[in-house]
């Protein structure tokens, strides 16, 4: 039973609520205030500043634009345009474009990055010494010199179309770029590649199931071989039940230009190789340094089992390694992503190629350099998240 106060005395006061500047919660509180007020302040400053000088030069302003016919010529798109489309699909055009090479050049970089690095530790004197020099010529030559080194080299050194290479059928190498055949499209296509996928998510969750399997009861599953059956088996089954459909558009010479099959362009050639041998070599030393992050001991307790060293690396070291490779990684990615923006210099339609000309016909620069922005910032924090949750997957989890 709770006591009561005695007679005559009154119960001491709560303390009351006190805001002052020697708390540093309410200090931090403040700070952050004024912070939040201080970028507020510059952003209203720069916006209706930047409307005002548009209003009296007369620029007009808005997205409207991109409704409007473009009139621009486009040598190189993965959809349908022509010069009669809109800004809008002209744009679209150059972001298909960007994402295009910087898909392709992460995979090829992180392919290259990694047989180097690896070359590098390699006890082969030769064959670590090569690895070593194209590192360190990759990495201390601007990116911008290797393109326009690489654009020289596909538009000057090869020949012209009648005096084209033809190392084989239907493939012809010339200053106008790589042409070779390509597949006429069927309507069967559609289930090969549905094929294809539902192979790739059943060889997910089969590799999952074998993983538990051989946890609970220490046997394995040969996961490689089923997967590689899944992934192409499928469509190999698909195709030959939808009788076989595979026709070829083989390019031909007809004036002074090859006609049909598919062209890569000395544009995008050199863009593509440029990324992919600068960002490959910043990848080689990340994949050395992160082997090197192992410990030497479970190398030599894994060959004192008798473990061949291919299965040493893939199984031991790599899986360790990547949780330090991954975080160095993800910043290379996002590098090779913003620095295909350099494909202005070599003239190939990315993004930045067209909103530049956009911006010339329109007149509209701060549209168009928000849309570059927005683009550009929505595939690296895309890229950033996709890595980022790959990072926690392998984390070590501590119990």
């Amino acid at each position: 039973m709770a006591s009561r106060p005695a007679a005559g005395k009154r119960p001491p006061a709560s303390p009351g609520v006190r805001l002052s500047l020697r708390d540093p919660t309410v200090r931090a509180l403040l700070y952050q205030v004024l912070a939040i007020a201080g970028v507020a302040l510059v952003a209203w400053y720069l916006i209706s500043n930047t409307i005002q000088n548009l209003e009296t030069r007369k620029i007009a302003s808005g997205f409207g634009f991109l409704d409007r016919e473009a009139g621009l010529p486009v040598g190189e798109a993965m959809i349908a345009y022509s010069p009669a489309d809109s800004y809008l699909r002209a744009l679209i055009v150059g972001v298909l474009n960007t994402l295009r090479v910087a898909v392709v050049g992460i995979v090829l970089a992180t392919i290259l990055g990694a047989l180097i690095g690896i070359a590098r530790l390699s006890k082969n004197w030769l064959l670590a010494r090569a690895a070593t020099i194209y590192v360190e010529v990759a990495r201390n030559l601007p990116l911008l010199l290797q393109l326009i080194f690489w654009w020289t080299v596909f538009r000057d050194i090869f020949p012209g179309p009648r005096e084209a290479y033809h190392p084989i059928a239907g493939v012809f190498m010339s200053n106008r770029g790589l042409q070779f055949p390509s597949l006429i499209d069927d309507p069967a296509h559609v289930y090969i590649v549905a094929a294809f996928l539902v192979g790739i998510v059943v060889a997910f969750f089969l590799r999952k199931w074998a993983q538990r399997r051989q946890d609970a009861t220490g046997q394995q599953f040969p996961v490689l071989w089923s997967a590689v059956a899944l992934v192409f088996g499928l469509p190999a089954l698909v195709f030959l039940a939808a009788g076989a459909p595979f026709r070829l558009d083989v390019p031909s010479l007809q004036g002074f230009n090859f006609v049909g099959g598919s062209n890569l362009t000395p544009e995008f050639a050199a863009l593509l190789v440029g990324l992919t041998l600068y960002t490959g070599a910043f990848i080689a030393e990340i994949v050395r340094s992160g082997i090197l992050a192992v410990s030497y001991g479970q190398t030599e307790a894994a060959l004192a089992l008798g473990m061949r060293r291919g299965f040493v690396l893939r199984l031991i070291i790599l899986p360790q390694a990547l949780r330090v490779i991954v975080p160095p990684l993800t910043s290379q990615y996002l590098n090779l992503t913003k620095n295909s923006s350099l494909a202005v210099a070599i003239g190939y339609p990315d993004l930045v190629n067209i909103a530049n000309t956009t911006i010339n016909q329109t007149g509209q620069a701060v549209e168009g350099i928000a849309i570059i922005m927005a683009v550009y910032l929505t595939v690296s924090l895309s890229i950033s998240a996709f890595m980022n949750w790959y990072n926690r997957k392998i984390a070590l989890v501590e119990r």
